[in-house]
């Protein structure tokens, strides 16, 4: 056995060597890893004077489900608000025009408001040079019962098509 060692002896030390370097990697790379592991612990648990994580992590598991409590009225708030605001007025559309031939400038106007529904009613507001009269009709599904004129016709389908005018610029 001797003999086998002696003859075989730097091919030994070669391979204990390279055993060495190898475990030594391994060693450096497991301190790298528990150096990572340890910052993210230090980080998770900075400020807090628990002891146990298990603590921390009940809390914060608590945290959670009060905020998804939250979540869900919030999200019955927002339901209710957007069911509401269907009937609120969403469309409108807007026309001027010159009434009556004696009068200069576009003094008369109808203007449509309209919900989500297409329901609400239209204005109209004639200018003459001794008076002004204003009439309102009602709209329910985007028709009228009432005789409309043309540019009555003309506000509901603007507020249908466009929502809130963009023609408004002409007032």
């Amino acid at each position: 056995m001797e003999e086998m060692i002696a003859q075989y002896s730097n091919q030994i030390i070669i391979f204990l060597t390279v055993g060495v370097i190898i475990l030594l990697i391994l060693n450096i790379i497991s301190q790298i890893r528990i150096s990572s592991i340890t910052k993210k612990y230090n980080r998770l648990v900075e400020g807090v004077d628990k002891d146990s994580l298990e603590d921390l992590i009940f809390e914060y598991i608590e945290e959670v489900k009060d905020m998804k409590k939250e979540a869900e009225v919030i999200k019955d708030m927002y339901e209710k608000l957007n069911n509401k605001l269907k009937f609120a007025v969403q469309r409108v559309g807007f026309v001027r025009y010159n009434a009556f031939n004696d009068v200069g400038s576009d003094l008369s106007f109808s203007i449509a408001l309209l919900d989500d529904n297409l329901n609400g009613f239209v204005i109209s507001s004639l200018f003459g040079r001794n008076e002004c009269n204003t009439y309102a009709k009602p709209i329910f599904n985007g028709e009228s019962k009432y005789a409309l004129s043309d540019e009555e016709i003309q506000a509901i389908k603007m507020a249908k098509e466009y929502g809130v005018s963009s023609k408004l610029g002409n007032i």
